[in-house]
Parts: C-alpha cells; structure tokens; sequence
C-alpha cells in the first residue's frame, strides 16, 4: 500500500523565477565576501568553470561535498582558505541566489495540506549545495510540519540516483520502500533513483527548464507524469 510521498525539491516544489537585480547583488556580494580583486568577468568565468568540473564529477561518484569542502577545494581553492570556511555557508546560498530567486510553485502548500489530511506520511529526497536553503524555506512557507524526514545531499553526501539515498530516506522517515512514491522533476537521475531503490512508484512533474539542461537521451518512464503539483491528488486517494 502506498502511503508514504517523498518530494524533490529544485523545479519540483519550487522554481527559479528570473530577477536580474537580485542575481547581481548576490554576485556583488559573493565578490565581497571573498575579498577578490579580479574583475566580475574573470571572476565568475572561473567560477562558472570550476562549479561545471566538480558537478561533472560528483554526477560520476554520486558523492556530494559539504559546503566547506566545496568552496575551498573545488570553488575557489587558490582563495584564503580560512576566509572561505568561515563563510562557506553564505557563500552557497549566495551562488544559488545568483541564478534567481526561487519560489514555491502556487499549489504546493494546499497540496501537500491535503495529503496530511489524507493520511499520507510525507518527506524530501533533494541533491543540494547548501545545508540550509530548504529547511529556511520549509519554515518561512510554514510548510515544515508536512514532512517527517528531510534527507539532504549536501548532508548525507550520497546523491540520486544512488540507491541509497533513498534507502537511507526510507530508514529514517520508517517505511518499506514498497510503500513509498517519489515526486520529482529530472527524466532521468529521478526516474532511475527510484526505480533502483524499489519505490512502488515513480511521478515525474513535466518542468520545461529540466528538459532544456537535461543532456541525455531519455529512455526511462515514470509512473505517471504530471504538470502541476496539485495533480498528485488524482493520485493519491484518502487512505483507510
């Protein structure tokens, strides 16, 4: 029976809205912090190519950094070292903020009040950068009571699609994986996670901007796909 939901986050609960003066802040701000004396494009064209060598490889090894370890070996190595843990943290939440500013999709808050009704036990399964984006949005969106475990990549260091991020999820939140579903976004890493991982089912939310990035061929089916979050109550009907 399934009766547990656990839920991506990144263009899947929530998405990038573009805000051209929020980015440049946060990138005026990261300069800051870190002390550099280059100009703003050498700057972040070096760190726009150190970010795409560390996601190429962490996309290998399904191991993900914490923040520290991510600024100063794989970001910004050749920078204080001592400067950068300090602010490894701010640092994180300041290079996701210079992509846009990131809102939750309309309908999440009164779907996900629905399935707590319904019965559903809920929790997020997320590759993440930063330890503390999502639990800072859980509690700004008073959404946090809808999910009993919070499995973060950026904490555990494991990464879909390895298996055992999910196991570890299922271990914590105490359900077998057979009765549990996954929502996400990606066609492929979210689809094969799951399917590997022995989900009862696998739900794949149809996000354009996914689809653009998304470089390889897709070939693995999800249960069922849909366009907005408050489709899951098709889905999920009141359980006994």
């Amino acid at each position: 029976m399934l009766d547990t939901i656990f839920f991506d986050v990144g263009n899947t609960l929530r998405v990038v809205v573009e805000d051209k003066e929020f980015s440049a802040a946060a990138e005026a701000e990261i300069m800051r912090l870190v002390k550099t004396t280059e100009s703003h494009e050498v700057f972040f064209e070096k760190l726009e190519a150190n970010w795409k060598k560390y996601r190429k490889g962490v996309k290998q090894s399904l191991l993900d950094a914490g923040e520290m370890e991510l600024w100063s070996q794989h970001l910004l190595p050749e920078y204080d070292k001592e400067l950068i843990c300090a602010n490894a943290g701010r640092l994180t939440r300041l290079w996701r903020d210079h992509d846009g500013r990131r809102v939750a999709r309309p309908d999440v808050k009164s779907t996900l009040e629905e399935l707590d009704h319904r019965g559903y036990t809920m929790g997020i399964i997320a590759n993440t950068v930063t330890e503390t984006e999502i639990p800072d949005w859980m509690f700004e969106d008073k959404v946090a009571r809808f999910f009993k475990t919070v499995i973060l990549s950026s904490k555990v260091r494991l990464r879909k699609p390895d298996p055992a991020i999910y196991h570890l999820a299922c271990r914590a939140i105490g359900k077998p994986e057979e009765n549990c579903a996954y929502v996400g976004d990606n066609p492929i890493r979210d689809v094969q996670g799951t399917r590997d991982a022995g989900f009862g089912m696998m739900i794949r939310i149809d996000e354009p901007d996914t689809i653009k990035k998304e470089p390889q061929e897709i070939t693995l089916k999800p249960d069922h796909t849909i366009t907005k979050i408050s489709d899951l109550l098709d889905i999920f009907p009141p359980l006994k």
